[in-house]
């Protein structure tokens, strides 16, 4: 059966085991019916962007992670780095620059 559910469906449930709180709970921290998180965790239906987001807080997670699997740490540190780079492109060489641009092409 879990492999015809979503990975959204999986992460929503575990989601919900990890952080100790019931179908209901979330329902009423997302202002959802029980119903609709009910269809969510069994892969049934999505949730709008709206109600995605209010999931992910509730959850305290983001709604990247759980429609795509990514982490809020690499979230956060992708930030980070972009910030870095951001801040000091203007003092960097071309050959860092290339350095740069060559480790994001050839992934």
């Amino acid at each position: 059966m879990d492999e015809e559910r979503s990975a959204f469906a999986l992460r929503l449930e575990q989601a919900l085991k990890d952080k100790g709180i019931t179908q209901k709970e979330l329902a009423a921290r997302a202002e959802v019916t029980e119903a609709a998180v009910s269809h969510y965790i069994k892969g049934d239906r999505t949730p709008r962007s709206s109600v995605l987001a209010r999931i992910a807080v509730a959850l305290g997670t983001t709604s990247d992670y759980l429609m795509e699997g990514v982490s809020p740490s690499a979230l956060e540190e992708f930030g980070r780095v972009k910030r870095l780079i951001a801040r000091n492109v203007a003092t960097m060489s071309p050959a860092q620059k290339k350095e740069i641009i060559n480790l994001l092409i050839n992934d």
